[in-house]
């Protein structure tokens, strides 16, 4: 009974690990898409949008460096992306954590199950051999 619950314990801190590895997952790919695409920014003075670049495929400058003259370099700033990356950080550390404990506990209940089983084989044996 107490194997059993254990186990559960175990599997329920697992499906916790996958979850977290699956958010942090889902953050490296919008991170992923915030640098490989391009984006639209909304000039003020103009009807239009202007298409630019993305992020990581341009040697123009970047919001981080100043004004330019260039309207996409003034609005690719990093920071977004960078605080995207490392909201990932800490939530594939604990969703790798939460995996690992969870995987050693079942795996650690089920070998002391086994232990047991074999221990009592091994009993029932002997009585039968002294029987």
């Amino acid at each position: 009974m107490f194997d059993t619950r254990f186990r559960e314990r175990g599997r329920r801190t697992m499906g916790w690990g996958f979850g977290l590895l699956a958010v942090a997952t889902l953050l490296w790919v919008w991170c992923g898409v915030l640098l490989t695409t391009p984006y639209e920014i909304d000039r003020a003075h103009s009807a239009h949008a202007v298409e630019c670049e993305p992020r990581l495929f341009t040697d123009d400058g970047t919001a981080n460096e100043g004004p330019s003259k260039d309207p996409c370099g003034d609005e690719r700033d990093w920071p977004e992306a960078l605080a995207v990356l490392g909201l990932s950080v800490p939530v594939s550390v604990a969703g790798a954590a939460l995996l690992a404990y969870g995987l050693l506990g079942v795996r650690v209940s089920e070998h002391a199950a086994e232990l047991a089983r074999l221990h009592e084989l091994a009993t029932r044996d002997r009585g039968q051999a002294t029987a």
